[in-house]
């Protein structure tokens, strides 16, 4: 069975987002100091203590949802990997869920260069990951779709347990 680095790319690139998110999170919960510039156009903290810093109508940091993303992403990465790594579906998946972490990449980007005239450096390593990962996803997507690959190539043994007793 053939397995691509690609998942694997996507898999340390989770992790990475995993503990960035798990950093932003306890500066917000547990008052963990913020290492990040806090003048001029990187002001981390401007940032992180925006309206924009928490889910609509909750007291729950972004980096939270953040957080689940990354998890879920990393998930669908291992399963890529390690599972099913000939699985068009998980292909189409990891596809469509970095998708989704884009288009709240371009809100977020918004929020901090339209609204607030500043970024967040944590924050746009975050952006960064996200970019990356979906660059990944389309190129696996593409990959696929250009070599033809069978959604699943099943085994010796599995093939050999489809084919009727008599035809063996």
């Amino acid at each position: 069975m053939r397995r691509s680095g690609r998942p694997i790319a996507s898999l340390v690139l989770s992790v990475v987002g995993v503990a960035i998110s798990l950093y932003l999170t306890s500066v917000h919960y547990e008052h963990v100091p913020l290492v990040c510039s806090t003048q001029g156009f990187v002001d981390c903290e401007r940032v992180l203590s925006s309206s924009y810093s928490v889910v609509p109508g909750t007291s729950i940091p972004v980096s939270v949802p953040g957080l689940l993303w990354f998890i879920v992403a990393g998930a669908l990465a291992f399963v890529a990997w390690w599972v099913v790594p000939q699985r068009r579906e998980v292909v189409v998946g990891l596809f469509a869920w970095s998708l989704l972490g884009m288009l709240s990449v371009f809100y977020l980007v918004y929020v901090e260069i339209v609204r607030l005239h500043t970024l967040c450096a944590w924050c746009t390593a975050l952006h960064a990951i996200i970019l990356v990962m979906f660059l990944i996803s389309i190129f696996q997507l593409y990959q696929g779709t250009a070599e033809g690959e069978e959604p699943y190539e099943e085994d010796d043994e599995q093939r050999q347990s489809s084919v009727p007793m008599a035809e063996r």
